[in-house]
């Protein structure tokens, strides 16, 4: 039951990056509303998750909060490593952008849809209630993942092929991850510590790339109503799932 539920978020996930594709020509509404998307995905969905489950503190404070700093600074130090490295090799041509850094943010994004169908499994091992109701916040918001992965690939200057690649491997997680509940279970303190440190690096795309790549060619209005419905977005699934 819990894999044919994923196949419900494969299926969404290829409509999300279907979706990022076809507006192409709104290309400030596309970023504009991945990056609501992503802070609402970030702030309503990953930080409770992981402030839950994660439970214990270092030194008075909370170690998912540690670990969400910690996975904001790593995506701020791994972008400008990579910036430099390519620098010093004359690549050049994609200005401040560098291709891997969407490649490692989107496999990021697989990595965590693959999570997201352990949640699935785990939540139909617990009983069928629990699993409907994971399972209907996880294909919901699913399409904002297909959404983000094709659109945060194509940003830093990867083909199309590449986006496209990616979006099927962050299709293809839920189902993979869902079926791994049959063989393994994960700690739920070592989840929340994953949901912590993956929440960070987003947050990091969405505030210093996304949003500000979005409003610098056109800060109209209609970019920053998409920002806000993005987060609503989220704001609505989580409301019914919970």
């Amino acid at each position: 039951m819990a894999v044919l539920v994923a196949l419900g978020a494969f299926l969404m996930t290829l409509a999300g990056g279907w979706t990022a594709q076809r507006v192409t020509d709104r290309r400030h509404l596309v970023l504009g509303l991945a990056g609501g998307l992503m802070l609402g995905v970030v702030g309503l969905d990953l930080l409770p998750e992981a402030l839950e489950a994660a439970g214990a503190e270092v030194f008075g404070v909370p170690a998912a909060l540690l670990l969400f700093v910690a996975g904001f600074l790593l995506a701020h130090l791994m972008e400008h490593l990579l910036a430099g490295r390519t620098a010093a090799h004359g690549a050049g041509e994609h200005g401040h952008r560098v291709p891997e850094v969407g490649l490692t943010a989107a496999a990021a994004m697989v990595g965590h849809s693959a999570m997201d169908g352990v949640a699935i499994g785990a939540a139909f091992q617990v009983g069928g209630g629990m699993g409907t109701a994971v399972a209907l916040a996880v294909v919901a918001h699913d399409f904002a993942d297909g959404f983000n992965t094709y659109t945060i690939t194509s940003l830093y200057g990867n083909d199309r092929r590449k986006a496209l690649t990616m979006l099927f491997a962050d299709a293809v997680a839920p189902v993979a991850g869902a079926a791994s509940t049959a063989f393994v279970t994960i700690p739920e303190q070592l989840l929340g510590g994953y949901l912590g440190l993956f929440g960070g690096a987003l947050l990091y795309l969405a505030a210093a790339e996304i949003l500000p790549e979005a409003h610098h060619a056109h800060p109209a209005r209609s970019t920053l109503l998409c920002t806000v419905a993005g987060t609503a977005f989220i704001w609505l699934v989580v409301g019914l799932a919970s």
